[in-house]
């Protein structure tokens, strides 16, 4: 990375110390701008700008060691403002653009879909089926179904965990991919 020169600066006699502080501070610098874009080029254009800012207050930095900290705050509020002047491409019409929809599904896939897992369901053993109907049909807690069938709470979750594993492997409810 190079260090970058101020066009502003070209002019030594005027201000031999700007120069001098843009070659010194120009990398540590460079970093600062790098750390408030995402892209290097911008950044460039940023410190650019900030050490133009700071070229023409010369004269009124009072205290030649806090120079760093002017230009960072340079840099900062920079940014700012170009984030602030940022274009927008929005433009008012007439017709609003035709949205894309999800496919509608069919009804008939989704009630042959309905059908298919009440007959896995029916196909589980009657203990998991009946966790599995309060659970997720009659959308009770665990510790309602629990207390309902006369069951520990752990009881009722690896007895779910069981079923829903066998309603996943069941051929019938497979996706055909």
């Amino acid at each position: 990375m190079t260090t970058p020169v101020c066009t502003l600066a070209s002019n030594p006699t005027t201000y031999p110390s700007f120069s001098a502080y843009v070659r010194t501070r120009g990398t540590v610098l460079m970093r600062t701008a790098r750390s408030l874009t995402a892209n290097p080029c911008d950044a460039e254009d940023l410190l650019q700008t900030a050490l133009a800012k700071t070229y023409v207050a010369w004269d009124r930095i009072e205290d030649h060691r806090a120079l760093d900290g002017y230009v960072r705050r340079a840099l900062v509020n920079t940014r700012t403002s170009q984030w602030r002047k940022r274009k927008v491409d929005e433009f008012a019409c007439e017709e609003l653009p035709e949205t894309e929809e999800a496919p509608a599904t069919d009804p008939a896939e989704a009630q042959a879909l309905r059908d298919a897992m009440w007959r896995a369901v029916t196909r589980l053993p009657d203990r998991q089926r009946a966790m599995v109907v309060l659970r997720y049909y009659e959308d009770l807690s665990e510790a309602q179904t629990a207390e309902l069938l006369g069951v520990s709470v752990g009881t009722v979750k690896s007895a779910v965990s069981r079923a829903l594993v066998k309603l996943r492997e069941d051929p019938e409810l497979t996706p055909v991919r």
